[in-house]
């Protein structure tokens, strides 16, 4: 059998371009807390993961400790620039219209600010109650986890190797393989940087994109085609 019978959109970097605005912030506060980052490294390095794990990550591997403060202060700053700045993934709402599949978002944002980001951009109508984040099934099971993934094929009835997500982050898309899903890559937001493509492939996507409007055709592609897990 064909096809498939979910299709799974991360949000941030596949439907708005939201992660070159979290890498500004981000970069920021990290190098005014002693570790100097650019903008295109943050989005390189840690696009698709939480604003904790990245703490974490760069704790471990710079040795320096960083206050729990920078927690809350990137949150408040992050959804300020993004209320007052984000915008769609330019070919979205023409991918949307042709793909007839039912459709998911799995993200690693908050819903208070997934809500915010769709509503600002007119996508909550395309997806709405189907909008799912992964912290809201714990701390610990934020991608690159493939726990929101198969939460989401569980809410849907369907089995996980008859969903395909579309990620644009090496994270994201080691949760959805994880998960027994199929993806397709994205590299059309503005944290794109040369290598992204590669990184994507390697990581488990079976092909990339880099315009929106080249998703249905690819859908219908790839529905023709087993593929293999």
């Amino acid at each position: 059998m064909s096809g498939f019978d979910l299709i799974i959109f991360d949000c941030d970097g596949v439907l708005v371009d939201s992660e070159i605005i979290a890498a500004q912030v981000e970069s920021r506060l990290l190098t005014e807390a002693g570790y100097p980052i650019s903008v295109e490294e943050m989005g390189e390095r840690f696009a698709g993961l939480t604003w904790k794990d990245i703490l974490l990550r760069v704790e471990k591997e710079a040795d320096i400790p960083l206050s729990a403060s920078l927690l809350d202060k990137s949150e408040k700053l992050l959804d300020q620039r993004l209320e007052r700045d984000v915008k769609i993934i330019e070919g979205v709402k023409f991918a949307l219209a042709r793909l007839t599949t039912q459709r998911c978002i799995c993200s690693n944002s908050s819903s208070k600010r997934l809500d915010m980001m769709l509503t600002k951009v007119g996508l909550k109508p395309f997806f709405a109650p189907h909008v799912y984040s992964a912290k809201d099934l714990g701390p610990d099971r934020v991608k690159p986890k493939p726990d929101i993934f198969l939460h989401a094929a569980e809410q849907f009835g369907v089995a996980p190797e008859r969903c395909l997500v579309i990620e644009d982050s090496t994270h994201g898309i080691h949760g959805a393989r994880a998960a027994g899903m199929r993806v397709v890559g994205f590299t059309g937001a503005s944290h794109t940087y040369p290598s992204h493509a590669d990184k994507l492939t390697d990581a488990g996507a079976e092909t990339v994109i880099s315009r929106m409007v080249d998703l249905p055709g690819v859908v219908a592609a790839l529905s023709d085609w087993a593929g293999a897990i």
